[in-house]
């Protein structure tokens, strides 16, 4: 189904002049720098074309140089993972006084934190598949004994599926929990559930079109997501109007009780009896040309140009608007 193009987008005047100059933070120091700088372009072109006086700023080493004699009225963050989605980089601005985009500083660190995000959806009631924490190698045969195989290996705080592996057998289990060690001290051991992804974004508390994911890897892995050519979308997403009303407002209630803001996207499987399973929050999102957000807001109508300007305006306080 082919969704009609947005209509050309420029913010109004008023606003441009209450958004003041905008600093957008892109690169970074993550596993996830290069995708960042690739969100930070297409943020910063889309703010310049929409009329907003902005510029960008690749961020590296102390983040508390980018609070001394900032030249910008508000920041734009197009950071992904540590140090940028994390919570430390908001924390710092908000100490500051810096208007942000996104996420305040606990719920952008809770985000990041995929244990403790799924300890929240536990806690709430909310649906997550089965998982527990892995600190040794010889704990492998006993996760595997009480989850069952197959099952995901991630790091509990990188991004875009980086570290990630699906394993059958304890062999494996053990190679994956190296891995993922490697690149965090925390190791998140999850059940792995077999059926069709969905992915929904959130934009001023409304939840966008669902986009339904399939790939030809063996799961929506980091190339799938940025390099390959042959992942597909589906918008609309595949379920029955009911079914998509349902994903949604799950999405809806694990982006609130994580206590998120303005804009993110949430992950979700659905298994073969049709239960849908909550697998995190993103709270500052890819925005590249692979990436799901414009996709989703697209089909909504809405631009590239307004989605980043919406997002960018919610940091406008009271005494702003």
């Amino acid at each position: 189904m082919q969704h009609p193009e947005p209509k050309a987008y420029q913010a109004d005047p008023e606003l441009v002049r209450k958004l003041g100059r905008v600093a957008v933070f892109m690169g970074g120091d993550s596993a996830e720098r290069d995708v960042s700088l690739n969100s930070g372009k297409a943020v910063l072109s889309a703010l310049l074309s929409a009329g907003v006086d902005a510029f960008s700023t690749d961020v590296r080493g102390c983040l508390l140089k980018t609070v001394e004699n900032p030249g910008f009225d508000r920041v734009f963050i197009a950071l992904h993972g540590r140090g940028g989605e994390d919570g430390t980089l908001q924390a710092i601005l908000s100490q500051a006084g810096i208007p942000f985009t996104g996420s305040e500083t606990l719920a952008s660190a809770l985000a990041m934190d995929k244990l403790r995000t799924k300890y929240v959806f536990e806690g709430c009631g909310l649906p997550t598949p089965k998982f527990r924490t892995m600190a040794s190698e010889k704990e492998a045969e006993q996760i595997v004994s009480e989850l069952r195989t197959p099952l995901s290996v991630k790091p509990s705080r990188e991004g875009s599926s980086i570290g990630i592996r699906k394993v059958r057998t304890v062999e494996e289990l053990v190679s994956a929990y190296r891995a993922a060690a490697e690149r965090d001290s925390l190791v998140l051991v999850e059940e792995w559930i077999e059926g069709p992804e969905f992915t929904v974004s959130v934009l001023q508390d409304q939840a966008l079109p669902a986009i339904g994911l399939s790939t030809d890897h063996e799961f929506y892995d980091y190339d799938a997501k940025y390099l390959a050519d042959d992942t597909r979308y589906r918008i609309p997403c595949g379920l029955s109007a009911e079914d998509e009303l349902q994903l949604q407002q799950l999405a809806l209630d694990a982006f609130r009780v994580v206590g998120c803001r303005t804009w993110g996207r949430v992950d979700i499987m659905q298994d073969a009896d049709g239960q849908f399973w909550l697998l995190e929050v993103n709270t500052v999102p890819g925005m590249t040309d692979h990436s799901l957000v414009p996709m989703a807001a697209k089909a909504a109508g809405i631009s590239f140009e307004e989605l980043v300007v919406r997002i960018l305006e919610d940091t406008l306080g009271d005494a702003d608007a």
